[in-house]
């Protein structure tokens, strides 16, 4: 009655369509009505007596209606709601969609596992089709093998026949010669044919001695030993001028990885010495390297980083014996300067009791688990320990207070002329 479209649908029964009942809860969901309820007001503007007074109940009247008309909606909303709810033709249309979804998901998933199934037999079929065909090769490359073994054996006791061949047949013929002396040069010739000739060759050589005097076969047989010698000789030149070349390239390398100019015995030990000083994992380790050498060094030639990594790689292929003899020519010489260096600002000593003569030293190198011991005595006894150094040389066994005393000289060298090489290296890395 209320509803301002023209057609309503009916309710329906049992065997209506999905559409049909569809249609009917989305008309009462989205029932329109254009009953306003202005029947029912309280208050008639008419009977105002000013304006005012008619606004006011203009007013009172639309908000009035609005809510009931909103009760009125709510109480269709209502009755639509109970009736979805209880429809047992919705029930079965949601029991209808559940089964058919359920029914996709399982086709879905049967799908899917034979997708699966179709790769794994694949997979399956690729990796049986690879397996035999590696056996197959496998099997191939064997018998090859079997092959080639049977025929090198075949040849190798075709080649052992005629090699007894030849040397029953020199034998025979007293091997051409007519004293003890040609008999004995002659076996040897006739060895080294044996060594050297192929199985035709041989074969050849034999059939010809087979039908030929003894001076014929005296003939060939020296033929091939002039052609053996001849290419023996060859051989021999060939080598020598490998050897010749590879000295002359080992020469030019190793000119090349020493700069321009070739490289001193001072400058050699001033390498092992800066390569020992920085070892690897030092910051810029070959530039400090170079910029070490080139302070110390009073050659006056200045190296770079790549000049002292090529010397030192060809350091490190030399023969064991010439590095240990550049070493102990590094250690004199250090012995030498530093038993004899005059008193400056950087090696100036606080007090007497750092001037240690050689003579009371042991002279032996220090190996690290003694290195390990000052250094932890050095830590345990400060500066303004009583009798430090005595304490210091009793907590490292074999060394004296004064090898210890001189150890912490070198040290400290050590370390200011790192530091020196490194901050120099950092300048020009800067700018």
């Amino acid at each position: 009655r209320w509803t301002t479209k023209k057609y309503v649908p009916k309710l329906g029964n049992m065997n209506s369509s999905f559409e049909e009942v569809d249609n009917f809860y989305s008309f009462w969901y989205n029932f329109d009505s254009w009953r306003e309820f202005s029947y029912l007001d309280e208050e008639e503007k008419e009977k105002a007596e000013c304006r005012d007074e008619r606004r006011w109940i203009e007013k009172q009247n639309r908000a009035s209606r609005a809510q009931r008309k909103k009760e009125e909606m709510n109480r269709i909303r209502t009755l639509v709601d109970t009736a979805y709810s209880c429809d047992p033709r919705i029930k079965k249309f949601k029991e209808d969609e559940k089964a058919r979804k359920e029914s996709e998901k399982k086709a879905k998933a049967e799908a899917k596992r034979k997708e699966q199934e179709e790769k794994e037999r694949a997979r399956q079929a690729e990796l049986e089709a690879a397996r035999l065909a590696k056996e197959k090769e496998e099997e191939e490359a064997k018998q090859a093998a079997l092959q080639a073994k049977k025929e090198k054996e075949i040849q190798k006791k075709a080649i052992k026949k005629e090699r007894q061949k030849l040397r029953t047949t020199c034998k025979n013929w007293n091997y051409f010669a007519d004293n003890e002396a040609e008999s004995v040069k002659m076996m040897e010739e006739i060895e080294k044919l044996c060594d050297r000739l192929e199985l035709v060759s041989l074969q050849s050589l034999n059939e010809e001695l087979a039908s030929s005097t003894k001076q014929e076969g005296k003939a060939a047989v020296e033929k091939h030993v002039q052609e053996v010698n001849a290419q023996l000789q060859r051989e021999r030149e060939a080598e020598a001028r490998a050897r010749q070349a590879a000295r002359i390239s080992e020469q030019a390398s190793s000119g090349a990885g020493g700069g321009s100019k070739g490289w001193n015995e001072e400058e050699l030990q001033l390498l092992i010495k800066a390569v020992n000083l920085f070892p690897a994992g030092t910051n810029a380790r070959w530039e400090v390297i170079a910029n070490y050498m080139n302070l110390h060094s009073t050659s006056g030639i200045k190296r770079n980083a790549k000049d002292v990594i090529n010397k030192a790689k060809n350091l490190q292929k030399l023969d064991p014996h010439q590095k240990d003899e550049i070493n102990k020519k590094a250690f004199e010489k250090f012995k030498k300067e530093h038993a004899a260096v005059p008193p400056t600002v950087d090696n100036a000593v606080p007090s007497e009791r750092f001037d240690v003569s050689s003579s009371d030293t042991n002279s032996a190198p220090w190996t690290t688990e003694e290195q390990k011991l000052l250094e932890q005595a050095l830590k345990t006894f400060p500066v303004n320990t009583q009798e430090r150094w005595e304490k210091i040389a009793a907590a490292v066994p074999g060394r004296t207070k004064k090898d210890c005393m001189k150890r912490y000289k070198e040290l400290v060298e050590m370390v200011k002329a790192k530091k020196a090489a490194q901050e120099q290296v950092a300048v020009k890395s800067k700018k």
